[in-house]
């Protein structure tokens, strides 16, 4: 969920080279809190997430992710699991474009099946010295299986405080196309703000980020949310 709701590793993506596109790996991840767009996907508690990953020097990449989740003491749906193939084209030395569907499932109650939707996305990337700023959007045409049109989009940059040391600034808004179907504090859209700083320290990624969003709910209030992940090469 952004997603948060997948974590394709297509953040700063014009950074990468072609020979570091060409792998198989792992990456586990502990999470104080998971937060899709700002809303908590676990009842503000910590989050376990594994996911395996395949990406070409050619810019092709396929994978699966999974964490767990909490919707509410009235059902009993405990795991969110991933899956998403994609491409990534450099269209020239500074813009990218990375574009792939995603199709995300639910486990752990009778019902929670009836929450599986796919997600088509399309990042585009924009290198410069001021660091990498990106315009992103995702749309699904049968959110949380509801068939309804929902739509993200995001507007974040990314510059480098000091080698090794990057903040990242992101704005996004989620928008339903019916609100009778699925709404948020029943308005059909909200906005979501993310400050994070990212860190790699004996091996671990480690990201500290403040969010917040412009709803007045328990799992969308001002948090922060801390991070530590391991990539292992396969």
């Amino acid at each position: 969920m952004n997603k948060s709701i997948i974590a394709i590793a297509t953040s700063c993506l014009l950074t990468l080279s072609s020979s570091a596109l060409a792998d198989v790996s792992a990456t586990v991840n502990i999470a104080s809190d998971y937060t899709f767009n700002g809303v908590s996907q676990t009842g503000n508690d910590p989050a376990l997430q594994a996911s395996l990953d395949y990406a070409d020097n050619s810019g092709f990449y396929a994978g699966t992710w999974a964490s767990n989740v909490d919707f509410g003491r009235f059902e009993d749906t405990n795991i969110e699991w991933d899956a998403y193939v994609g491409q990534y084209f450099q269209l020239n030395e500074k813009i990218g474009l990375d574009a792939g569907i995603a199709y995300y499932t639910y486990h752990g109650d009778n019902v929670s099946d009836t929450y599986n939707y796919p997600e088509a996305y399309a990042k585009f990337g924009y290198s410069s010295s001021m660091g990498n700023s990106e315009v992103n959007f995702w749309y699904s045409w049968d959110y949380f299986g509801l068939d309804v049109n929902h739509y993200i989009a995001m507007v974040a940059h990314t510059f480098e405080v000091k080698p090794g040391h990057n903040i990242k600034v992101s704005f996004d808004r989620s928008m339903s196309a019916n609100k009778d179907k699925w709404s948020w504090n029943a308005k059909d859209a909200y906005n979501h703000y993310r400050v994070e700083y990212m860190t790699h320290w004996n091996g671990f990624d480690v990201d500290l980020a403040l969010e917040d969003t412009n709803m007045n709910i328990d799992l969308a209030d001002t948090r922060v949310v801390l991070s530590v992940s391991h990539t292992f090469s396969l």
